[in-house]
């Protein structure tokens, strides 16, 4: 996905993470220990967690700000047959009647679905409110602090990967979210998921995770590999990985591993990063990778 904005780069990285709870972020300053904060958020007022950010002066540098899913929606539409410079404007009108945002408050962006042989050309439409990205920008840009990259959730939990030429499904969460999956090989996303009704699974006990949830979850994970296998005509998932900021994540790939016959393992994090703050990091890493 194409980066909102690009700056002159900065040897201070910022990365933040917009959650329902809370504003996260990670913040690796050049030659000095990376730091990990929240600030937290009542009735969602993330104007004020913005303003708070900018206000402190323990930051500065290149932002890479993550939208989390109440800010945007994706949709998937045939590639328009269009010169390149004129697609974005071409998609603004295919996806009106699909999303909530009015076509005159809406900016968007788009990046390839994996392609099958003699089939149409099928992209992924990113849409937001063009007001609302504005207002983050403007709460955010002042003299130290350069807004540098705007992506989503399944963007920067992707780059937490590192390059492998065998498919990878991912199982992540950010607090209070719903879990979302994705399939990662040599690097693009092919898949992406977001369920509905696990949203609380942090907190739940080994017992109720035991009494449906782990069933319920396993079922989806099956669904979505069968899916890449068989539609998109890959090979078989070689692993799964979990990212998920719950007390029993380790319980809970266990029991999801007896459920399937592929390997699943916690996604490896740096230790100064919580997994709370882990799309945070990824912003970070998607831009040096270029994944966004």
């Amino acid at each position: 996905m194409t980066k909102f904005f690009v700056k002159k780069e900065s040897h201070h990285q910022l990365g933040v993470s917009l959650r329902q709870d809370a504003l996260a972020f990670c913040y690796f300053p050049e030659n000095s220990a990376p730091q990990v904060r929240e600030i937290p958020l009542i009735d969602n007022n993330y104007q004020l967690g913005l303003m708070k950010l900018a206000d402190d002066n323990a930051v500065k540098g290149d932002c890479h700000l993550v939208l989390s899913s109440q800010f945007y929606q994706v949709v998937q539409l045939d590639k328009p047959q269009v010169p390149p410079d004129e697609i974005n404007a071409a998609l603004k009108w295919q996806v009106k009647d699909l999303v909530t945002f009015p076509p005159e408050d809406m900016v968007l962006d788009y990046f390839d679905a994996p392609q099958l042989p003699n089939s149409q050309h099928k992209i992924n439409v990113v849409c937001a409110r063009q007001s609302v990205l504005k207002e983050m920008v403007t709460l955010l840009q002042d003299k130290r602090l350069r807004l540098k990259s705007i992506i989503t959730e399944e963007f920067a939990f992707s780059a937490l990967l590192p390059p492998e030429e065998d498919a990878s499904l991912l199982v992540c969460q950010q607090p209070h979210e719903e879990i979302v999956l994705l399939i990662i090989k040599q690097g693009q996303l092919y898949f992406h998921r977001r369920l509905r009704g696990f949203s609380q699974i942090a907190q739940r006990s080994a017992l109720e995770l035991q009494a449906g949830v782990v069933d319920a979850l396993s079922l989806e994970i099956q669904r979505s590999s069968d899916f890449f296998e068989r539609q998109l005509k890959q090979a078989p998932i070689k692993h799964i990985r979990l990212m998920l900021p719950m007390a029993q994540e380790a319980f809970l790939a266990e029991k999801l591993g007896e459920n399937t016959n592929v390997p699943v393992t916690l996604l490896a994090l740096e230790e100064t990063v919580p997994r709370e703050n882990s799309a945070a990091r990824g912003a970070i890493l998607a831009d040096r990778r270029g994944v966004a």
